[in-house]
């Protein structure tokens, strides 16, 4: 049996004691495993995954990574995810090089080991020219890959994308596509939200659309087009939330 990276069981977050973002989802991602995550706006996409990283506290249910438990073994946890935030949160007054060198000290990585890593990163999203630069003299896109570098310069075995590659332009978005899969090919264990269908039909192994803060279907995305007879993943989510992305 595949090592399971992420587990989640009977994930309930109320809010205002009335409010339920999410509703009793059970979900498991294996190890090495490209899994994206669907659905409308405030179907609860962004709950799950601040979850998952103990951004959120669940009103009920437990969530396991690798098998470790995130509040008992929160330490463990937290050093095996890296997440990309759909909003863009880093400092503004820092060079982008040492904001990843910030990063990967906040795991315990001293400078000199992380070197090698950073160099890396920079090279791998296209920032390496742009090491020098502040934050608020970077593009739209470049912030975007900001956020990605941040979440890969501890080198964590699971990167969480909530909707990266949102706003940037299609040569970027493509660019981007080649190197996650590649990080997948790696053995990454990728969770990725999208609002783009293709996306999630190319690089995604299976799929799991949310609505009203339940699972309401799980599987390959031929296997999700051949249960519902459509041809295009898209046509899928409308038929299982009768809604459209933007809604």
């Amino acid at each position: 049996m595949n090592e399971i990276a992420i587990y989640i069981n009977n994930l309930h977050k109320k809010y205002d004691q009335t409010v339920y973002a999410v509703q009793g989802i059970d979900l498991s991602i294996r190890k090495g495993e490209f899994y994206g995550l669907l659905g409308p706006n405030g179907a609860g996409k962004s709950t799950t995954i601040n979850a998952i990283t103990s951004l959120v506290r669940p009103t009920e249910g437990n969530i396991k990574v690798f098998d470790r438990d995130i509040v008992s073994d929160f330490r463990y946890a937290r050093s095996k995810i890296g997440i990309s935030p759909q909003e863009i949160s880093n400092d503004w007054f820092f060079p982008v090089e040492q904001l990843l060198y910030f990063q990967a000290g906040f795991y315990g990585i001293t400078k000199k080991d992380a070197k090698e890593r950073i160099d890396f990163i920079l090279h791998k999203v296209g920032l390496y020219n742009h090491k020098d630069k502040k934050m608020r003299q970077l593009s739209g896109g470049m912030k975007r890959r900001l956020q990605i570098a941040r979440a890969l310069a501890h080198n964590p075995e699971i990167l969480i994308l909530d909707e990266p590659t949102a706003g940037v332009d299609v040569a970027l978005r493509h660019d981007l596509w080649n190197f996650l899969q590649e990080l997948h090919k790696e053995g990454k264990t990728i969770l990725l939200t999208t609002h783009y269908i293709d996306e999630a039909e190319l690089l995604c192994e299976r799929v799991g659309i949310i609505n009203n803060g339940k699972l309401v279907a799980e599987d390959t995305v031929s296997n999700l087009k051949a249960s519902t007879n459509k041809s295009k993943l898209e046509d899928v989510f409308l038929e299982l939330t009768g809604r459209k992305l933007d809604d």
